[in-house]
């Protein structure tokens, strides 16, 4: 099991407060913006619910379920999903795949994932058992994948090919016609194509995240996993869902049904008013987190860091400055100097080295002091 980056940057953060020092803590991508107000009132409403506290088995998640599919009806069109087939609910994206690579993959077997990734991604391949493969995300490439570049016998051995896009840590984005590649991948190589999807609303400008679900024949090779972390602000309740391949959905719900009951009522009843509420809403959210990825680009670029401005996710991905290649020496130094904590490029992977994550999680005016405290470090 590879040792977890958040827990040793927690560690350092608990150190320099303990200090006494004002910590500007960019490190973890848990969104501060507020809940909507639907989805308090739920919670608050089903609070007073006696039935809500008992286990919740399959049919008490329906409502859930059908939220779901007219949400992405909604969003992406059509009305091929059935919420008894195609949709199942998850304790968190993150629990979603670790689970599924239990439920579709054995000890041994080949899994293909990208390099730099979510932390967790590695954690999940441990506890499955399975060979990970990895897929270099490289700048020069926008952060995409090589499809073409797999080894033949590598794409013939692998189970499962996972993707995140707007991507974490990078902030990389793929467009349909990257999608289209990825399903024909799938179907070539029979594996099952997994989507980690939780960015799907934060996005920048005109761009507007794909789903792999809706590009034909995508339901025929795939699975998205969604979550209620970073569209509504609701990281605490632990709720998502995933939406795809009925075989995968059916694989996946036996493993959760030996171990977990679902969610609390309350979570699911305040995710059916999240999935309800106007589009405007989560656009005025990203618009907010432009303006802080603006803030922090201009200041970065203005002292001389040079960094590119993503069109999505709620993260800045940059190379370290000056030429450094020890991210988590980097980081360390800062966050004892400067008070600013960072996320290592190395945390995410052999390929994140040389980079660092910031999280759009403070307001401008926070992020520009951390950018300043950042120049007269490096000064």
């Amino acid at each position: 099991m590879p040792a977890s980056m958040f827990a040793t940057m927690d560690a350092a953060k608990a150190e320099a407060r303990a200090g006494g020092g004002d910590v500007i803590d960019l490190s973890i991508g848990s969104s501060d913006l507020p809940p909507p107000a639907g989805a308090i009132a739920a919670l608050r409403d089903t609070a007073d619910d006696p039935a809500a506290y008992g286990y919740c088995l399959q049919a008490c998640t329906r409502p859930l379920r059908e939220a779901v599919v007219r949400w992405f009806g909604r969003r992406y069109g059509g009305d091929a999903l059935d919420p008894d087939r195609h949709v199942l609910p998850l304790i968190g994206s993150q629990e979603g795949l670790a689970h599924l690579l239990l439920a579709v993959a054995d000890p041994g077997d080949t899994v293909l994932m990208p390099d730099p990734a979510y932390p967790s991604y590695f954690g999940a391949a441990a506890l499955a058992g399975v060979r990970r493969i990895a897929l270099p995300l490289l700048e020069e490439r926008g952060f995409l994948p090589d499809l073409e570049a797999v080894a033949p016998a590598d794409a013939a051995a692998a189970r499962a090919l996972v993707l995140s896009y707007p991507n974490n840590p990078t902030a990389g984005v793929a467009d349909e016609a990257f999608f289209d590649r990825a399903i024909g991948f799938a179907r070539r190589h029979e594996l099952l194509l997994v989507h980690d999807f939780p960015y799907v609303d934060t996005v920048f400008g005109g761009y507007q995240a794909p789903s792999l679900l809706a590009r034909p024949g995508g339901l025929e090779v795939g699975i998205e996993l969604y979550s209620c972390s970073k569209s509504f602000h609701l990281a605490g309740l632990r709720m998502g869902w995933a939406v795809g391949h009925p075989d995968a959905i059916a694989a996946l719900a036996r493993v959760k049904g030996a171990i977990d009951f679902n969610q609390y009522l309350g979570a699911q009843r305040a995710a059916i008013a999240a999935l309800e509420q106007p589009r405007e809403r989560l656009r005025a959210d990203a618009e907010r987190f432009r303006e802080r990825r603006d803030a922090l680009v201009e200041a970065l670029n203005g002292m001389g860091w040079e960094t590119p401005s993503p069109q999505a996710s709620m993260y800045v991905w940059t190379r370290l400055p000056g030429g450094r290649t020890d991210s988590f020496g980097f980081c360390l130094d800062l966050l004892g100097r400067a008070g600013v904590a960072l996320a290592p490029g190395r945390a995410f992977g052999e390929r994140g080295e040389g980079y660092v994550r910031f999280a759009l999680v403070q307001e401008p005016e926070r992020l520009r002091e951390a950018a300043e405290r950042i120049r007269r470090t490096l000064d």
